[in-house]
């Protein structure tokens, strides 16, 4: 079905892909209700997720949550039109409790599974909003999917019409925050940490390696057109720290932060100018966790004005883990219905799953 023909569905999304335990119920792109429960208190004293921690936590907080959702979208069990859950990519133990989850209230309510690639669904959180153009409108376009486990670009023709452009070749942007974060003694999860360290610092206080330009690649590199490597960044920021710590100096570890933080930035923003040129699209959809960012944000809006592009941003709310855009994505006619067998696919990818 069309993204406009099944507008109407009530759908109940469950997300429980990697660390945060989610339940929404959608109507079409209206968000009735979403409920979150973040682990990271849980996970912080170890600088990272940790898989048994993040299923144990699903298993105990999911049938909470779910009832949450419910009672909060002011609907009964019986007026949904399906369940949507998310398959892959992600922890294999914690895709598997939504999955259990989902197949057991499918059963109960005689409701159709909807498979949800988790990838899919965050590009498609940038239209959790009725008043937001639809996705088809906008195409084709480029996304830009930037979280704690991936970073890619696609070019998008259409709902479930994509084709990838590029992708990181080692840590996706989210690690390189976690990781830089580390290092600077920031704490976790690293992107908000090295956010709020750089305010007032000088991000060209040090000049942290971008990797080659796009258009000056050669089979040498390694990399394509449009992928992108982090890992380089960060042993820069190692091997600096070594020779000039900024621990005791406030305003030197804000400076670092922001250098650090503008190297990602202007990677990612390198990226999207060249696929964006490129392929000749027309606008710019960003989501995932990493879309947070403030200096992101402010320079993606610049870039797109430049290019004379639209530019939709998954809204605050949307940008992490949730399961309104697991739900909202079934609505509109994505995912995979009717896999009341559906497994677990840790390693699932778009190009396995949404790509022509």
């Amino acid at each position: 079905m069309t993204e406009a023909a099944c507008r109407a569905m009530i759908i109940l999304g469950i997300e429980t892909s990697c660390d945060e335990t989610a339940a929404a119920v959608t109507r079409g792109r209206e968000v009735l209700s979403s409920v979150v429960y973040s682990q990271v208190a849980a996970h912080r004293p170890y600088g990272g997720v940790v898989p048994e921690i993040a299923s144990r936590h699903h298993l105990e907080h999911l049938p909470g949550v779910l009832e949450e959702a419910l009672l909060a979208s002011g609907l009964g069990w019986g007026e949904l039109d399906a369940v949507a859950v998310t398959y892959g990519p992600g922890l294999a133990t914690s895709l598997l409790i939504g999955l259990s989850a989902a197949k057991g209230l499918a059963l109960r309510l005689a409701r159709p599974i909807v498979a949800i690639n988790h990838l899919e669904a965050h590009l498609y959180s940038a239209f959790l909003d009725p008043s937001a153009p639809g996705l088809e409108s906008v195409c084709p376009a480029l996304a830009l999917i930037v979280s704690g486990g991936h970073t890619c670009l696609l070019r998008v023709e259409g709902l479930g019409k994509y084709r990838l452009l590029g992708w990181t070749r080692d840590d996706a942007a989210g690690e390189a925050f976690d990781k830089g974060a580390a290092l600077l003694g920031l704490g976790y999860p690293g992107g908000p940490a090295i956010d709020r360290a750089s305010a007032g610092g000088n991000a060209g206080a040090v000049a942290f390696p971008r990797g080659p330009r796009p258009d000056r690649r050669g089979p040498e590199t390694g990399l394509g057109p449009l992928d992108f490597s982090f890992s380089g960044l960060k042993t820069s920021l190692l091997n600096y720290l070594k020779a000039d710590p900024v621990s005791g100096r406030p305003e030197r570890l804000a400076d670092v932060a922001a250098s650090y933080q503008e190297a990602i930035v202007d990677a990612l923003a390198r990226g999207v100018a060249a696929a964006v040129r490129r392929e000749n699209l027309r606008a710019i959809v960003v989501s995932g966790g990493v879309s947070l960012n403030r200096r992101l944000r402010s320079r993606l809006a610049e870039l797109a004005q430049a290019l004379g592009c639209r530019l939709l941003l998954a809204r605050p709310e949307y940008c992490a883990d949730n399961a309104a855009m697991v739900a909202a994505l079934a609505g509109a006619g994505g995912g995979r219905a009717g896999w009341n067998d559906a497994d677990a696919c840790p390693g699932l990818s778009l190009g396995e799953d949404a790509l022509d």
